[in-house]
């Protein structure tokens, strides 16, 4: 199903972040566990998808994930932990 989201990958609580942008999301998430796509998240461990929203449009969803992007790692932790407070694989929510 295609629909414009922002997510937030992580290695383990408190641990490396990645934001990112998608319009398949279940599809992104299994890219990352995976690591079928090298880079970042494959070379850091980041299978945990820790946060996430969803939008209408894909020009909306990109500039929230800028803006995240410029906030700092406190402000990302914070997000987090604001809707996932147990840092728990939201995975399951997606598929």
């Amino acid at each position: 199903m295609k629909q414009p989201a922002v997510y937030i990958m992580a290695n383990k609580r408190n641990g490396t972040l990645y934001t990112g942008v998608t319009s398949n999301l279940a599809k992104r998430v299994h890219e990352h566990k995976t690591g079928v796509m090298p880079g970042f998240t494959s070379r850091y461990g980041c299978t945990l998808l820790v946060y996430l929203e969803v939008f209408d449009e894909m020009a909306t969803a990109i500039a929230r994930e800028k803006q995240i992007k410029a906030g700092s790692r406190g402000k990302k932790l914070a997000l987090i932990e604001s809707a996932n407070p147990n840092w728990n694989d939201l995975t399951p929510r997606i598929l």
